[in-house]
């Protein structure tokens, strides 16, 4: 018998419970400030990511953009593979080098030669992956560095090339 009152007693709240929520209209107030919450939080993270995606895409293209010789700026011109381990390891001593020069005032412009722009620029100066080109202020060439150099080496050739 008492498991027989027990039942009962469970399909009794059971009932109670959904009649009462069945008597509902609509969002309670903690519910709505809950999804309020949510959707913030999620605009944000959103927004966050697509502004560092979109300074990423704006760097990128700032950095291949080869017009920028000549502009008055001492510029160095990485002629550039991306598949290539000797090229990857020329920038980032490169961009070593360039962090070493506190106030220089030098571009550095990536040719990347897997693009028509950047064959046709390395091939206007007869050069190939793993160079660089340093240009003066009005855009001459100064000097061509072939093949892989340490960052103190470039950081020498670079103050060389901003005292012209």
């Amino acid at each position: 018998m008492k498991k027989q009152r027990k039942n009962s007693n469970r399909k009794a709240k059971r009932a109670a419970q959904t009649s009462a929520q069945a008597g509902k209209t609509g969002p309670d107030r903690r519910g709505v400030l809950r999804l309020l919450r949510n959707v913030a939080i999620g605009t944000v993270l959103l927004g966050g990511t697509g502004y560092v995606f979109a300074q990423n895409v704006m760097n990128t293209m700032h950095e291949h953009d080869l017009d920028r010789v000549g502009n008055g700026r001492a510029t160095i011109v990485q002629i550039h593979d991306p598949q290539c381990s000797m090229c990857l390891a020329l920038q980032k001593e490169t961009r070593k080098a360039l962090d070493m020069l506190e106030g220089e005032e030098i571009d550095y412009v990536v040719a990347n030669i897997r693009t028509e722009k950047g064959r046709s620029f390395a091939t206007s100066y007869g050069v190939q992956h793993v160079t660089l080109l340093l240009f003066d202020k009005e855009g001459a060439l100064q000097d061509i560095l072939q093949g892989q150099r340490g960052s103190y080496q470039l950081k020498t050739a670079f103050e060389e090339l901003v005292a012209l």
